[in-house]
């Protein structure tokens, strides 16, 4: 028996492989559910714009539910949102988390206090081999920001491959970004009914981080 979900979606590498794992499995998302400040109506940690979230919705043919939020409400209206998924057919939430347990446990709360099971499908598995997971797949995740404290500019609007990963690991970096590194945007993949359209603006320098897609 198929089991539905809702995709806590960022716009990353890791929720996409998340959400193409329980697809393969036979699982059906419902919708994806992504985070948007108030403030800048861009979406919170990889600052993704209202028209390319839409554009993702529709060559994902999942619907998006967008939970608005400052930082003060940001728990409670995740979770109301989770309830809307929840009355769409979700049972549980899928999330794309590896290795750091405070995230997971985050996870945890908000599911449960929405009444649904959660799901880590990558949890604890090798940063790396995920890396390569996602580029063997067949997904095109573009380098969206960079934290210039460890990588340089010259990273930013590359496509993921295994060249570039032994790049960002000859500069000591771990691969997978997970500590913040880097973030990705996955314009393209094998769930994906067409590519996503995107132009950079490189002169966008915000917390130390670079780039903005649009």
């Amino acid at each position: 028996m198929s089991n539905k979900f809702v995709l806590s979606y960022s716009g990353g590498k890791d929720c996409i492989l998340a959400l193409y794992r329980k697809i393969e499995q036979g699982d059906i998302p419902v919708a994806l559910l992504t985070t948007v400040k108030k403030s800048s109506e861009e979406t919170w940690t990889h600052g993704l714009s209202f028209d390319l979230l839409e554009q993702v919705s529709k060559s994902l043919e999942l619907p998006i539910i967008y939970a608005q939020c400052d930082v003060s409400e940001y728990e409670d209206v995740f979770e109301e949102k989770l309830r809307e998924a929840k009355k769409m057919g979700a049972t549980s939430v899928v999330y794309g988390d590896i290795d750091i347990a405070h995230h997971k446990q985050w996870g945890i709360d908000r599911s449960k206090n929405a009444g649904l099971d959660y799901e880590f499908p990558l949890w604890q598995e090798d940063r790396e081999k995920l890396v390569y997971e996602v580029i063997d797949s067949g997904f095109k995740a573009v380098i969206k920001k960079v934290n210039l404290d460890y990588l340089s500019e010259d990273f930013l609007g590359k496509t993921l491959t295994k060249e570039l990963i032994e790049k960002i690991k000859s500069q000591g970096i771990d691969p997978c970004g997970e500590n913040g590194e880097y973030h990705t945007f996955v314009v393209d993949g094998p769930i994906f009914d067409y590519k996503i359209d995107i132009k950079y603006d490189k002169s966008k320098i915000e917390n130390n981080c670079a780039l903005s897609i649009m």
